[in-house]
């Protein structure tokens, strides 16, 4: 709807592949989807992490470094900032009830998924300054931010719920799913429509 022509990507881990990939796409977005694994980051797997797919983790350790260094836009979406997060050397908190308990509602599982659960302050360094309500289906987030990528939004328990890369043409990404809301919520629909507009 926002005049993208969406192609799914092969899920592989060659090198080679993935640079024909990102010199033939106009821009990445990187999806929702399984637990990033731990490993990635240097630690072992906790009790709450338990759907992994290292095959997609494998891809895009390789794809998303490929991507910024060719400057291609990229917009994250929920695994996609943990994944862009982790690809530029950040941690993740692994279960946010467990390892960062708050009265924010973050993992919320059962449809309709477009309502706000919850309220995030954008950076108001960044042009884009104002309070926005999200939805929110995460039990993993951001624990400490990746080289080059700075705050975008927070939640009320300072959770980063959105991160940028000034110094490229567009990076950005998400915790929340603006897929989900874009109906209802003009925001959302313009965060799809800037990143396709980048690309």
């Amino acid at each position: 709807e926002a005049g993208g022509i969406p192609v799914m990507l092969p899920l592989t881990d060659d090198e080679t592949t993935i640079e024909q990939l990102v010199s033939q796409c106009d821009g990445f977005l990187v999806t929702g989807g399984h637990d990033v694994d731990p490993e990635r980051y240097g630690e072992a797997a906790g009790p709450k992490t338990v759907k992994l797919c290292k095959a997609r983790d494998r891809m895009e350790e390789r794809l998303i470094p490929s991507v910024i260094a060719a400057d291609k836009p990229l917009l994250g979406i929920c695994r996609g900032i943990q994944s862009l997060n982790v690809a530029l050397g950040g941690t993740l908190w692994q279960d946010l009830p467990d390892e960062h308990p708050s009265p924010v509602v973050h993992h919320g599982d059962k449809p309709p998924y477009d309502p706000v659960v919850h309220e995030v302050s954008i950076a108001p360094y960044h042009p884009r300054a104002y309070t926005l309500g999200v939805n929110s289906y995460h039990h993993q987030a951001i624990r400490t931010l990746g080289q080059g990528l700075e705050p975008m939004a927070t939640a009320p328990d300072s959770i980063v719920e959105a991160v940028w890369m000034p110094a490229k043409r567009f990076v950005w990404a998400v915790q929340w799913h603006p897929e989900f809301s874009h109906r209802a919520d003009s925001n959302q629909r313009r965060i799809l429509s800037a990143f396709i507009d980048a690309c």
